[in-house]
């Protein structure tokens, strides 16, 4: 009779997936105890294999966390790109639905977004993590270079900076009202909103005036 754990070890790799199956179980992992919480031997056992299966994959714990925010980025990317090109002629509009887009992937991906932000996992650790990160990233500059070209010129900063700063106001809102545990801060008003009156009030100290 066969070992037990050498069954679910080969029943893993039947269908050819252990190691979405070891991403599937780090995301569970991170919603149920946060990234700190997530382990190879936990993985491997919220997956049915051997604990040694996951080395096949992953070399040790950064390297499966990595995995999980190769995927977030890719997603975010393509959420942020969507948003972006629902509003192609309006660069504050435009800006606005990246905004949103932003609050939306770390409320409905809380963690994939703990992964991406939270994990200590650096963003240039593997190529394709590299790669999506900076996808993401350029979204925004090129709104932010859009946001650039109407403003006046002597009060715009340049756009690499818009960029930063809006990301740093978007980041802060999601990081802390949006949050899954006991951190999270109340808020009289939705993000949303928050965010918005925040992005306008930046615009207006660089000389924005709507038309």
């Amino acid at each position: 009779m066969r070992d037990d754990k050498t069954s679910r070890d080969k029943r893993g790799y039947h269908h050819g997936n252990l190691r979405e199956a070891l991403i599937e179980a780090a995301l569970k992992l991170i919603n149920e105890h946060g990234s700190d919480g997530v382990t190879l031997s936990e993985a491997a056992r919220m997956a049915g294999v051997s604990a040694a299966a996951p080395y096949r994959h992953f070399k040790d714990r950064n390297s499966l966390m990595t995995a999980v925010a190769e995927q977030g980025f890719a997603t975010f990317a393509e959420v942020l790109e969507k948003a972006r090109s629902a509003t192609p002629n309006n660069p504050v509009k435009s800006l606005m639905a990246i905004g949103e887009a932003y609050l939306d992937f770390a409320r409905r991906a809380p963690a994939h977004y703990a992964a991406m932000f939270e994990a200590g996992i650096a963003h240039g650790s593997t190529p394709d993590l590299a790669r999506e990160s900076a996808r993401a990233f350029n979204v925004l500059r090129d709104a932010a270079t859009d946001i650039h070209a109407i403003l006046p010129a002597d009060r715009r900063a340049p756009a690499l900076m818009i960029a930063l700063h809006i990301w740093s106001l978007t980041h802060g809102v999601a990081s802390l009202f949006l949050r899954g545990d006991n951190a999270r801060r109340n808020l009289p008003v939705k993000p949303e909103e928050l965010l918005e009156s925040g992005v306008l009030i930046y615009l207006d100290g660089l000389g924005y005036a709507p038309r």
